[in-house]
């Protein structure tokens, strides 16, 4: 922690410089600062491992979309400059804004950019059909990194040659969807943060958002996204399925401890 300016050598030129900055807490992909302009403004500024701009244009569509965002003030190679957010928690409004963004939707299943899950690229390719773009881009594209068993990757593989397929729905509304959101993301209980967009089956957020067991979503939020869009009464059969992207990932973040819960989700399909 520290109230001297932090130094970033991709500063945007157009922008004021820092003459203060705190280093926050969170984030283990980013590094991330709240930092007081030379001009009075206080921002909060990511520094990415990756292009800051595929971010950018992912909190655009979200904005664009009516979800509550912080202002993007400026972009430069791996900087992000963001308006300093806060305010009482709106839970139930950013429900309603989250199944409203759900209600965004495209003509096909992708996005117009591959951006980034965490440290790793996310291929978007454009598709028209459903399963083969989850099966494909969402688990296959996975399997190739050597923190996964051969094991699990052959049962992962067999399952993207037939189970998947014949367990998604081959053309449920492309919407847009956020890709990683959990409390991590959200600031304040209003703000949406770090999207990892693409238009795909809003059951693959769903999937996520209902997966958390320490610091789950409130029922506020549930209840208002209900009421704009109920979830369908068999979107548990799809759940296991859907969750396998994040599974994942998190074996290939975190390594052989998230192995046991992707061995047990496999299991529970019957997919051995």
């Amino acid at each position: 922690m520290t109230s001297e300016p932090p130094t970033f050598a991709d500063w945007p030129a157009h922008l004021p410089p820092p003459t203060s900055g705190t280093r926050l807490d969170g984030g283990w992909i980013a590094a991330t600062w709240r930092c007081r302009l030379a001009d009075g403004r206080e921002v909060v500024v990511k520094h990415s491992p990756h292009p800051a701009e595929g971010e950018a244009d992912g909190l655009a569509a979200l904005r664009a979309a009516g979800v509550p965002t912080p202002e993007v003030i400026a972009v430069s190679g791996d900087l992000l400059v963001l308006a300093l957010v806060d305010g009482a928690p709106d839970w139930g409004g950013l429900g309603a804004a989250i199944a409203r963004m759900h209600r965004t939707t495209g003509d096909r299943y992708g996005w117009h950019r591959d951006n980034h899950a965490g440290r790793f690229a996310q291929t978007n390719t454009w598709s028209d059909h459903w399963p083969s773009f989850f099966a494909e881009h969402r688990v296959r594209a996975h399997l190739r990194d050597p923190e996964v068993p051969r094991e699990l990757r052959l049962r992962l593989e067999r399952a993207c040659d037939g189970p998947i397929q014949e367990l998604l729905p081959a053309a449920p509304p492309p919407s847009l969807t956020h890709g990683d959101l959990g409390h991590g993301n959200i600031v304040a209980g209003r703000w949406v943060i770090d999207p990892e967009v693409c238009f795909a089956d809003r059951e693959l957020d769903l999937a996520f958002m209902l997966s958390a067991r320490r610091n789950p979503l409130p029922p506020e939020f549930w209840a208002a996204y209900q009421d704009v869009w109920p979830i369908p009464d068999d979107f548990d059969e799809r759940r296991l399925v859907l969750g396998l992207h994040h599974r994942l990932l998190q074996v290939r973040h975190f390594g052989s401890r998230c192995l046991a819960d992707l061995d047990d989700d496999l299991s529970a399909l019957g997919w051995n």
